[in-house]
């Protein structure tokens, strides 16, 4: 049964400056329109693989969203650090995971990000600053938040990313985190930026139909934290956006958050095939908005990309993800005995 009548794919921005983007600007996005387009293509390959019984687990797709992670954590220093949620895949790659490292993970290879421990929706990658993938709906939200305090306790300037889905912030787990930071961010000791990547759905229930206050960056004045609500679907916006809260935060040691208003081409998981909750020409009209191909627009329309390029840059994803099958379905499994190995096996 369809769902209630809502909004019609995302909504439209009211914070990111209408200007025209510069040459060296576009020249930067071309790079990460490849990392685009991989993202995309690893996870029709997951997918493929997932239904061939290649993956166990489970597993959640990124499509759709890929302009939020890449605009943020394009403007991320080496040193800063991030937590994210179980729809992680994109994430590790636009942070330099090799995809090799990243599908044995999925395969539950010892080759794996985490030794073929955590699957798809616990990746870790502590030396790109990425400290997962976390299972649990908002269960990140207090270890980001802490993780945050502790950067600036111990006088650096790094500061922590924590990307959220909508559905998290009707959690337990959001609101006595979101509390500490606000008072820590008093004292200018909480420099953290809540990413809250809102895909219209929290699992197949609308977020009309979820959230009582519907405006989620609102939400967040609760806690005395800046907020404000931006396009997720233009890369070039969201980066513009990222350059400004992660430069802000890192001087202020203030806490912000961001509502991005995305949408998840795929269902919520492996399990949500016919995704009863919303209809085929609601997602092809937000399909019109497909982030990889408004920023290919942009690129072709500077100059910047032509169809020999487009292509250049598809057939390389493909060669990529393909060996990166290749490299999870030759790698060991972890032996028996690694069960036994970074996990806590002292006394209370």
């Amino acid at each position: 049964m369809a769902d209630a009548p809502r909004a019609e794919g995302p909504r439209p921005t009211r914070t990111v400056p209408a200007r025209a983007a510069d040459r060296e600007e576009l020249a930067e996005a071309v790079e990460w329109y490849a990392r685009m387009v991989l993202a995309r293509r690893f996870e029709d390959e997951a997918e493929r693989q997932f239904r061939r019984g290649r993956i166990g687990g489970y597993l959640h797709l990124y499509s759709g969203q890929e302009a939020v992670a890449a605009g943020f954590l394009s403007v991320l220093r080496d040193d800063d650090i991030f937590f994210t949620g179980y729809r992680d895949h994109a994430h590790a790659l636009f942070r330099g995971a090799s995809p090799g490292a990243v599908m044995a993970e999925l395969f539950g290879k010892t080759t794996g990000l985490a030794k073929g421990k955590g699957g798809s929706m616990h990746l870790f990658d502590v030396a790109r600053g990425f400290y997962g993938g976390y299972g649990i709906v908002g269960g990140h939200i207090p270890l980001a938040t802490g993780a945050a305090y502790a950067l600036r306790y111990r006088g650096t300037d790094r500061v922590c990313l924590c990307f959220l889905g909508d559905g998290a912030m009707n959690s337990g787990a959001f609101h006595e985190p979101l509390n500490m930071a606000g008072l820590w961010g008093r004292e200018g000791l909480c420099p953290i930026v809540y990413i809250v990547e809102n895909n219209q759905y929290a699992m197949g229930t609308s977020v009309e139909r979820s959230s009582a206050v519907t405006d989620l960056a609102s939400r967040f004045a609760a806690y005395a934290i800046e907020a404000e609500r931006a396009d997720g679907m233009d890369f070039l916006g969201v980066r513009r956006l990222a350059q400004r809260v992660v430069a802000r935060v890192r001087e202020s040691g203030r806490p912000y958050a961001v509502e991005m208003l995305t949408y998840r081409f795929a269902g919520h998981g492996a399990a949500d095939l016919f995704q009863p909750y919303r209809t085929k020409e609601e997602v092809a009209q937000a399909r019109q908005r497909d982030p990889i191909l408004l920023l290919e627009q942009r690129l072709r329309s500077a100059g910047l990309l032509d169809d020999a390029a487009v292509r250049r840059i598809h057939d390389e994803a493909e060669r990529e993800v393909l060996e990166a099958v290749r490299f999870a379905e030759n790698s060991p499994a972890p032996p028996p005995e690694e069960l036994y190995t970074d996990v806590y096996g002292g006394p209370w």
